[in-house]
């Protein structure tokens, strides 16, 4: 299978820069799978699972939000927040929530859609991680 670069920048740290096969990517329309050759396209990321598929095997990412950059010789995703899987903890997703429901409480009302569907998307992936989420 064909390889593509791909890079994941958090504004913290670089956490990846290899070649990989595909990346399974939130996007905030629906999840979305890259590879080689894919038509140039920019999107919004949403809270979920990044999953990078490379000749070594599968590497995951838990990312908030962001945007990803597709092109036909590179993925580039530059994420809010992003972290391999291994460093989620019951205390980064506690710190998590508790943001987001302060950004939907002080939300205006035209604003707060948009931050309810986030602050679910949050419930949604901690609770697939196995974290407790009735905080």
């Amino acid at each position: 299978m064909a390889t593509v670069q791909f890079d994941l920048v958090s504004p913290e740290r670089k956490l990846a820069s290899l070649q990989v096969e595909q990346v399974q990517i939130p996007g905030s329309e629906g999840r979305l799978t890259a590879m080689a050759g894919h038509e140039p396209t920019i999107l919004t990321l949403r809270p979920g699972r990044l999953i990078v598929n490379g000749p070594e095997g599968e590497m995951e990412f838990i990312v908030t939000g962001g945007f990803a950059e597709l092109a036909p010789e590179n993925i580039s995703v530059l994420a809010e927040v992003a972290l391999p899987r291994g460093e989620m903890s019951q205390e980064i997703v506690t710190d998590l929530i508790a943001k987001a429901r302060a950004e939907h409480d002080k939300a205006s009302q035209e604003d707060q859609a948009e931050t309810h569907t986030f602050l679910s998307d949050l419930f949604h992936i901690a609770e697939d991680l196995g974290f407790h989420t009735n905080l």
